[in-house]
């Protein structure tokens, strides 16, 4: 069934799951026997909401069961009424349309009840005589219902790169153990062997121009998109993840020459600032405080992404992830702290190395080669530590200035050994 006219859906999700574009109204199914009870939930929702509504109304079972073949954006529904109950409906609802927010919005119910319908599935329950936070209920589930499309639509895009960047590694590593086994076999043949390392050259420069061809078609078709449909903050995630996507592409053919990361452009700038974009871009707790180092913004930038990011893929969520700055004796400590599954003993000496992915099999496994190729061009380290408690802590140190003595006196901080 084709979505209805008006919602924001993307191509590849579940046609249930959809938010109302702007200007457009919120399509809410309401499951209630009492209209005067439906009258007060329009009422409490028509001018406390940032979208018009269209609200249908069904009473019983068939009635909704109706409904539901025209997906709506939420569904709101009384707990108990004469012939079904909530709980059923919330069932029937999510079997057809997992996706979609679903309230229970009654005169009374236990605690416990309560607690039970949250357990299955059930977004928010409302109480009749607190109405007046049904508006901020409804607010929350369209937003994280926006947020799940805009980030399983970006996962889905990373997948389908990754899928085709990890062709092309396994293809170099082919080509490449191909050339060292007949290195080792037939070292008299070596030009056969230097013909076997010209074709690998010519493998990864195809390499380059196919991707990076899309790459730059995608630049320009987000650039005009913003033009004509005007700023958006999903255009502008769209253009950072194509920019950082063709920068992953010039260190992946760098890196597989066994060439360092180069371009590192050093200049005064402010770690702590860019710390704080990188949280609020990722909904990540970061330090206040300005601290002044001299460095490449783009490529600690870049760095501090990455750590980020396997962070949360790791721990599964922004909450139990943050960002610390430790000032030290002559450099800062930026910690990426999470509290997930940590990593073990045996893979901390090689998870720096090239193309080492470990359990985890959503990268190419060049990301953290390459922010230990960035932090040591700084002049700096990197390690993985235990968080106590649980989880992975990675640990970026970077010089200070020869002009700072020490600690930056403006944020005290405690050092730590």
């Amino acid at each position: 069934m084709n979505p209805a006219p008006g919602t924001y859906t993307d191509p590849g999700t579940d046609p249930g799951q959809s938010v109302p574009e702007h200007g457009e109204a919120l399509r809410i199914l309401h499951l209630e026997d009492s209209e005067l009870d439906h009258e007060l939930v329009t009422m409490h929702i028509d001018t406390d909401l940032p979208w018009p509504v269209e609200i249908t109304r069904v009473e019983d079972e068939q009635g909704f069961l109706d409904a539901l073949n025209t997906p709506p954006h939420l569904i709101l529904s009384d707990f108990a009424l004469p012939s079904y109950d909530g709980l059923s409906a919330y069932r029937a609802a999510h079997t057809r349309l997992p996706k979609v927010p679903f309230i229970i919005v009654t005169g009374a119910m236990g605690e416990e009840t309560a607690v039970d319908t949250l357990r299955e599935g059930v977004t928010d329950y409302i109480l009749k005589q607190r109405l007046e936070r049904l508006a901020p209920s409804i607010r929350r589930a369209i937003a994280e219902v926006e947020s799940r499309i805009r980030r399983e639509r970006a996962e889905r895009e990373i997948r389908q790169l990754n899928g085709s960047l990890q062709a092309r590694l396994e293809e170099v590593e082919r080509l490449r153990n191909t050339a060292e086994r007949q290195s080792q076999r037939l070292e008299i043949q070596a030009k056969q062997l230097e013909e076997a390392l010209n074709l690998q050259k010519t493998f990864l420069a195809e390499t380059s121009h196919e991707l990076r061809t899309p790459l730059t078609a995608l630049h320009g078709y987000l650039r005009r998109a913003e033009r004509e449909a005007g700023g958006s903050q999903t255009l502008l995630d769209a253009q950072r993840v194509a920019e950082n996507m063709t920068r992953l592409v010039n260190d992946l053919l760098q890196l597989s020459r066994g060439e360092l990361v180069q371009s590192i452009e050093m200049h005064f700038m402010n770690l702590g600032q860019l710390l704080r974009q990188v949280g609020r871009d990722y909904g990540v707790k970061a330090p206040d405080g300005a601290y002044e180092i001299v460095g490449d913004p783009g490529r600690l930038n870049q760095v501090f992404i990455n750590l980020v990011t396997n962070a949360i893929r790791v721990t599964g969520g922004p909450d139990k992830v943050s960002l610390e700055i430790v000032p030290r004796p002559g450099e800062l400590e930026v910690r990426v702290v999470d509290h997930g599954p940590g990593v073990p003993d045996a893979v901390k000496p090689r998870i720096f190395d090239k193309f080492y992915r470990g359990k985890e099999a959503g990268s190419a496994g060049l990301g953290l080669t390459i922010a230990q190729q960035v932090v040591t061009a700084h002049g700096g380290t990197i390690d993985v530590v235990d968080t106590p408690g649980g989880g992975a802590t990675f640990r970026v140190r970077l010089p200070l200035p020869d002009e700072e003595d020490g600690l930056d006196e403006t944020d005290p901080a405690e050092t730590d050994g």
